[in-house]
């Protein structure tokens, strides 16, 4: 195999291997094995190319359109002529699917599923970085700048998805990255050998035969390949960790689907500020209950319970079928009221989440699809794909109505709850706590403790509700929102949990809707201002039981008002539930906006809204957003690659073989060209040119300061030799192999050099200053060109 082969095949597994970053983004994997069938394919292209050969931008061009063919046959081959060649209906359903991949990013968690648009997004971005990687690697012969591209394409799989194997995904595009570069310096030492051959006057030298490389070179690039990847997978391990806010920001969707391993860690609440400042309530479900009061009947789609100072999450737990009869919830004892209620629901066609709303607590649930149960959060989830958008589904759950009696006299939880579901942070401000005993001073139990603090948020402790504020990061968020009181279900729910923990009582937060607005014929509209958040604390003999902090939000539960002064009785009957809902919002419209006649054609198409982790176009990154993430990296990361990348090319330039590639026809241009080149190479090892001297002087400074000997010293006085034929002789001798005594001299350099004058004159050579000089040039005369036309007759008239 040759060099050039060995580079071609190295490009394309570098993309595929920088591409599985990408695997975990959704929940079918087979859509990598079209990528790689269609990026071998491309760059097959490419290398009968360059081996008709074409010209570089030809090739390159060549690849692009192989690509349009490819993807036309893949994802619109029904639009296209002759089911091959694009026309005007393949770029409008390119556009269509383009759209579409962009609403299913933002409306789907991760994994989401490989609907077509997402498909034509990923692998159109993996034939899109292919190419870029094979023409900077092999078409143009420049595999470091290969990486950039790889990066790119790395970080925004990275940006996008979560959970812990990123490891895994960096070790697969770093170790393609390294096999790139190493195919690169393999053929390069090729090169090398034949360069330095020279004119072969005399016998060879004893070494490795002709054609052959030693192997010592490749070993140690590989062993310091190697070493850089340990140190890239070590060090972060044993580093500080940077974590994410306690309230996270908006924009970002971590909300994880679910397979068969278990539910992972969710974070919906990101698109819950965003559905509460719309100005519409659009309608997501739409439910009847028979229940004789729907205003407890709030709607649970995941519980929170792991609180690491920065974050709620969910712990990651395994997940079994749905059995028919849902176990009994836990610590509910026979003692305490329960009624049943029925209830069916339907989700909205615009709703589509991996959770499904259920009353807490469920007993029983009759739907369709694939849905998995987690027992310790009651809680179901879609696999495969499976999402809530026009879900029809019956719920019978337990209405439990404890007295204020039995949660004050409720026992101390069990060990493995209160282990569970206590813990606080260290990095939590003692302030918190300090704030907590404060507010709950003169309870008698765990029940008055909890009543106090939703009192002191939603009525005595001058809190206010505002959706407008930011939702906060880090540890000390807690403290701000305290300081502040202004926020929104958010703050609250995450405030009174994390404040029940300092004080002993287990608590969680759940995330879900409150009750909704009752309909004239009976039923109960949910729309996208019920998206709500609240605290859940346990109580032994009651189980987990709801509290509501947020002001002038959702209703407080008859147990949870406050008890009076004088104490009562275990027989005393409780006030009546202070009325805090200020005015409901309005009814939620129907997202019906499609005539009856599309309807049939099958051409509506749902409006991208929903309230958490998947059902909201703005709860994910949009399309914009992922492009900024990609062009920021490159430019971050490209921008002082600059200087080396334009001195690589002017040097390829200026070396680069005569169209006619016939050494004994070597014109003046590039022999003067070839002189430019060294004495910028000894600008950039710190040896500045000197115009003052003559080129057979010039040439003797140069090997002295850069303490030249043998091979390079003797290139560079034929090189000062070839000038001056060129500048005094009358018919000057030809002079070939000046572009490989220029690279003699190079080596020469480099080997002479310490390890920060390598560094500097690769990375920031001195010599690019012409690159500024010849710009300023330019802008000056274009500004005489300028004075000129203003100071000419024909513009004055």
């Amino acid at each position: 195999m040759t060099g050039r082969a060995r580079l071609e095949i190295s490009a394309a597994l570098a993309t595929l291997a920088a591409s599985c970053a990408m695997l975990p983004l959704v929940n079918r994997t087979a859509w990598i094995l079209q990528a790689a069938f269609l990026l071998a394919l491309q760059s097959g292209v490419g290398a009968l190319a360059r081996r008709a050969p074409l010209a570089r931008p030809v090739t390159v061009a060549a690849q692009a359109l192989a690509a349009l063919f490819l993807l036309t046959v893949a994802f619109a081959g029904d639009q296209a002529v002759a089911g091959l060649l694009p026309g005007p209906d393949v770029f409008r359903e390119f556009g269509q699917l383009v759209q579409e991949g962009a609403e299913d990013v933002g409306r789907y968690a991760i994994p989401a599923p490989a609907t077509a648009g997402i498909r034509l997004l990923l692998v159109g971005g993996v034939l899109v970085v292919g190419l870029a990687v094979d023409a900077v690697a092999v078409t143009y012969r420049s595999a470091a700048p290969a990486g950039l591209p790889l990066l790119a394409l790395y970080s925004v799989a990275a940006g996008l998805g979560q959970g812990g194997s990123g490891w895994l995904w960096f070790l697969a595009a770093a170790s393609g990255y390294l096999l790139l570069l190493l195919a690169e310096g393999r053929e390069r030492l090729t090169e090398w050998g034949r360069v330095f051959g020279g004119r072969r006057t005399a016998p060879p030298a004893p070494g490795p035969p002709p054609g052959r490389i030693s192997h010592g070179p490749l070993r140690t690039g590989r062993r310091i390949g190697v070493l850089a990847l340990g140190f890239a997978l070590a060090v972060p391990a044993v580093l500080p960790a940077m974590e994410s806010g306690l309230f996270e920001p908006r924009g970002r969707s971590e909300a994880a689907g679910s397979g068969s391993g278990g539910l992972t860690s969710v974070k919906p609440l990101v698109a819950l500020q965003d559905s509460l400042n719309q100005p519409a309530n659009r309608e997501l479900l739409r439910l009847r209950s028979s229940a004789e009061n729907t205003r407890d009947l709030y709607l649970r789609i995941v519980a929170l319970d792991r609180f690491d100072g920065a974050s709620w999450q969910t712990t990651r737990r395994p997940l079994s079928e749905l059995p028919a009869v849902l176990p009994a919830p836990a610590g509910l004892a026979p003692g305490v009221r329960t009624t049943r209620v029925d209830t069916t629901l339907t989700a909205s066609g615009a709703y589509a989440q991996n959770y499904l709303p259920l009353p807490y607590p469920a007993e029983e649930v009759r739907t369709e699809g694939r849905w998995r149960y987690e027992p310790e959060g009651r809680v179901l989830t879609g696999e495969r794909g499976q999402t809530t958008r026009g879900v029809r589904y019956q719920v019978a759950s337990l209405q439990v109505e404890p007295t204020p009696a039995q949660l004050a006299s409720a026992p101390a939880p069990r060990e493995e709850v209160l282990r569970s579901y206590t813990q606080v942070p260290r990095s939590l401000p003692p302030v918190v706590a300090q704030t907590a005993r404060k507010v709950t001073a003169g309870s008698a139990n765990a029940y008055q403790q909890a009543v106090a603090l939703q009192d002191w948020f939603s009525v005595g402790g001058g809190f206010q509700y505002d959706t407008q504020v930011a939702s906060g990061t880090g540890t000390d968020a807690v403290v701000r929102f305290l300081e502040a009181k202004r926020g929104f279900c958010i703050h609250f729910s995450f405030s009174m949990a994390a404040m029940a923990r300092t004080l002993g009582i287990p608590a969680r937060v759940a995330v879900g809707f409150m009750p909704g607005t009752p309909l004239a014929d009976g039923s109960v509209s949910v729309g996208t201002k019920d998206a709500h958040a609240w605290p859940e604390l346990y109580f032994e003999g009651i189980g987990w039981t709801r509290f509501e902090p947020t002001p002038s939000r959702g209703t407080t539960p008859e147990y949870a008002v406050a008890e009076p002064a004088t104490g009562a009785g275990p027989g005393a009957a409780p006030a009546p539930a202070p009325e805090r809902s200020a005015a409901a919002p309005a009814p939620p419209q129907e997202t019906d906006a499609c005539p009856p006649a599309r309807k049939k054609l099958g051409e509506c198409r749902p409006d991208a809204l929903q309230a958490d982790g998947g059902g909201q176009a703005s709860g994910g990154p949009s399309t914009g957003t992922v492009a900024g993430i990609a062009v920021a990296a490159l430019a971050v990361l490209g921008l002082p690659l600059l200087p080396m990348l334009w001195r690589r090319r002017v040097r390829a330039r200026r070396l680069g073989d005569p169209p006619d590639a016939a050494e004994d026809a070597v014109t003046a241009e590039r022999t003067l060209a070839a002189w430019h080149e060294l004495t910028d190479s000894a600008w950039d090892y710190g040896i500045a040119p000197d115009g003052s001297r003559t080129p057979r002087a010039a040439a003797a400074r140069i090997v002295t300061a850069g303490s030249l000997e043998g091979p390079a010293a003797a290139s560079a006085a034929r090189v000062a030799g070839a000038v001056e034929q060129v500048l005094y002789a009358p018919r000057p001798r030809p002079a070939p192999g000046l572009a490989g005594d220029v690279e003699c001299v190079r080596a020469g350099l480099h080997a002479a050099a310490g390890r920060g004058a390598r560094l500097r004159a690769l990375l920031l050579p001195r010599s690019a200053a012409r690159l500024l000089r010849g710009l300023a040039r330019r802008r000056a005369a274009a500004a005489r060109r300028i004075r000129a036309v203003r100071l000419s007759p024909s513009s004055r008239t």
